[in-house]
């Protein structure tokens, strides 16, 4: 028996206060490592959310914040990983079980057939039918897999969970050609880590089935990057787009390109588009350099009293 809308956003209240689980909670303590500094972003609002670590193969591969009154992830956070830009082609549809019951595992799972999907599970969140007749739209994923290289964390961005509904034109003239330019800029000119944020903006456009709202249409999808250690002899083009750099579109036909912009003005573009996300920034502190943070850091450890002037300033009072 299939839920109303008051009871999949009853379920989902409820939820938050249930899950004990450490892949699917109230915070991405458990997989804090696909951050930078360890801190996600900030100043996202919400009632309905889920912090889902994706796990594939007993391994957390990255994280995304799920919005689960519209079957949508507003982010997936992840570390990119240089690669060749190959994609895979044998890796079926996955789910998120801790999204339709406490007492699964936390591994992501291989979607059933559709008359064998469990009520709970296509009430929690999107599922493939829900793509039948959405013929403008095809599955587009925040974390796609040309930025990662083994085969495990490519599989693992094949869950719905991962994906949004992107409008086709778009997605093959606009979104995957900036993919592959992030792809080649980080692999030729980060030195460390990167660290991805990808996201979307609401409102977007409700696709339905069965005469029913299933899915969120994303407005814009948007993607930042940190990367601390970058090559500070690239060419100016690129190097003024390090550490940290952006870009956005809007989700509709051909035409609409992505806009790169510094990473303070994303996250204007951001804080003005819906409620939501008024105070939002994705990265701590705007996302240091190396240099920058090791200079602060020196900076702070000269000014802080060393243990003999604390001794004098103690007996001076």
């Amino acid at each position: 028996m299939k839920m109303n809308l008051f009871d999949l956003l009853s379920f989902c209240l409820l939820r938050v206060f249930y899950l004990g689980s450490a892949t699917v909670s109230n915070s991405f303590k458990d997989c804090s490592q696909f951050f930078y500094m360890q801190t996600p972003p900030a100043g996202i609002r919400g009632s309905n959310l889920k912090w889902i670590c994706q796990t594939y193969g007993d391994k957390q591969r990255y994280a995304t914040l799920y919005d689960c009154s519209r079957r949508l992830p507003l982010y997936s956070a992840y570390v990119f990983k240089k690669s060749d830009g190959q994609r895979r082609v044998d890796t079926p549809w996955m789910f998120e079980p801790q999204l339709a019951s406490d007492d699964e595992g936390s591994n992501m799972r291989v979607l059933p057939l559709s008359e064998d999907t469990p009520a709970l599970v296509e009430d929690s969140q999107a599922v493939l039918e829900d793509y039948t007749d959405a013929v403008e739209y095809r599955r587009g994923p925040l974390n796609p897999d040309l930025h990662q290289a083994e085969p495990d964390d490519k599989s693992s961005t094949y869950t719905l969970t991962n994906v949004v509904p992107l409008i086709t034109d778009f997605l093959d003239s606009s979104w995957n050609p900036y993919l592959e330019t992030i792809r080649r800029r980080l692999n030729n000119f980060c030195h460390g880590k990167s660290f991805i944020v990808t996201g979307v903006t609401l409102p977007g456009i409700a696709i339905r089935r069965d005469n029913r709202d299933r899915m969120t249409a994303p407005k814009h999808l948007w993607l930042a990057y940190c990367c601390p250690w970058f090559d500070r002899n690239s060419p100016y083009e690129v190097r003024f787009m390090f550490p940290s750099y952006g870009g956005y579109a809007l989700n509709e036909h051909v035409g609409f390109s992505v806009v790169e912009v510094p990473l303070k003005t994303l996250e204007s573009f951001l804080r003005n588009q819906v409620d939501i996300y008024r105070d939002m920034t994705v990265f701590y502190k705007g996302c240091l350099s190396e240099k920058t943070f090791k200079k602060k850091r020196r900076d702070l450890t000269v000014t802080q009293p060393q243990p003999e002037e604390r001794k004098n300033e103690r007996r001076s009072t």
